[in-house]
């Protein structure tokens, strides 16, 4: 059975102390509980701080970007040693705010993911189409695009480091949620893509998360889908209480 995920992405959001509070409480609430994969990804300042909060629990951290260089003159830019450096578990790569706000392309983000798994960083890779893509019927299009794109060169045993997101652009931060068939139908391609791509074991395996405008009150219908193996939350993973209600319906699924 495939672990449930629940990964919170802080995106530009909290302040160092704010930062703290949230992963000190968070831990507490998770402890040392294995039934499901708890990840926070904070902004880069802040991964220090959230890694020693989250210590003694099961809390994983993630960064929410890297660059594909292992050093360099390359300003701004965070390599996956340095993530490693500091604790990082994961990075986030792909993201639509990475593709459509920052511009980065298919190429961009797969020179990050290749980088990221040769180090044995885990990569969780975000996929999903904007509503003119949807409304025009070309969701499974764009995400066979975006994964052959960001996946290229990487193996079936690489896939082991990855879990992937699905995140359709017009429910990020807009308050409007994928409907449970809606979010089955895009994850249920996304394996049959791993299938066709890869192999039958790698797809089984592979954890694919939801994102866009989840909360505690969609949270177990959106996760209790067949291929549907957590979440990956933005604005409602910046209050504990809220969460934490995703936490509990994951932990709620997951121990049955």
């Amino acid at each position: 059975m495939r672990k449930l995920v629940a990964a919170g992405n802080w995106k530009m959001n909290t302040m160092l102390s704010s930062a703290g509070d949230l992963a000190s409480a968070l831990a507490g609430k998770v402890k040392q509980d294995d039934s499901i994969e708890v990840i926070l990804c904070p902004p880069f300042p802040y991964l220090t701080t959230v890694k020693e909060k989250v210590s003694g629990s099961s809390i994983q951290v993630g960064a929410q970007n890297c660059y594909h260089e292992a050093e360099g003159a390359f300003t701004g830019e965070t390599s996956v040693g340095m993530l490693q450096d500091v604790g990082c578990d994961w990075v986030i790569l792909g993201h639509s705010e990475r593709r459509h706000v920052m511009g980065e392309t298919d190429g961009a983000i797969n020179k990050k993911v290749v980088a990221a798994l040769a180090k044995g960083l885990g990569v969780i890779l975000c996929v999903g189409e904007l509503l003119e893509e949807r409304k025009a019927d070309k969701t499974n299009e764009v995400l066979e695009t975006q994964m052959k794109g960001g996946l290229s060169g990487v193996s079936a045993d690489d896939l082991k480091n990855v879990i992937i997101a699905y995140e359709p652009v017009w429910a990020i931060g807009t308050g409007v949620t994928a409907s449970t068939e809606e979010a089955e139908s895009a994850h249920d391609f996304l394996r049959k893509w791993l299938t066709s791509n890869y192999n039958a074991e790698s797809a089984d395996s592979m954890r694919i998360l939801y994102g866009g405008s989840v909360k505690p009150d969609n949270a177990e219908d959106l996760m209790s889908q067949r291929n549907v193996d957590g979440a990956l939350v933005g604005g409602a993973s910046l209050k504990a209480d809220s969460f934490g209600g995703i936490i509990d319906a994951a932990q709620k699924l997951a121990k049955g």
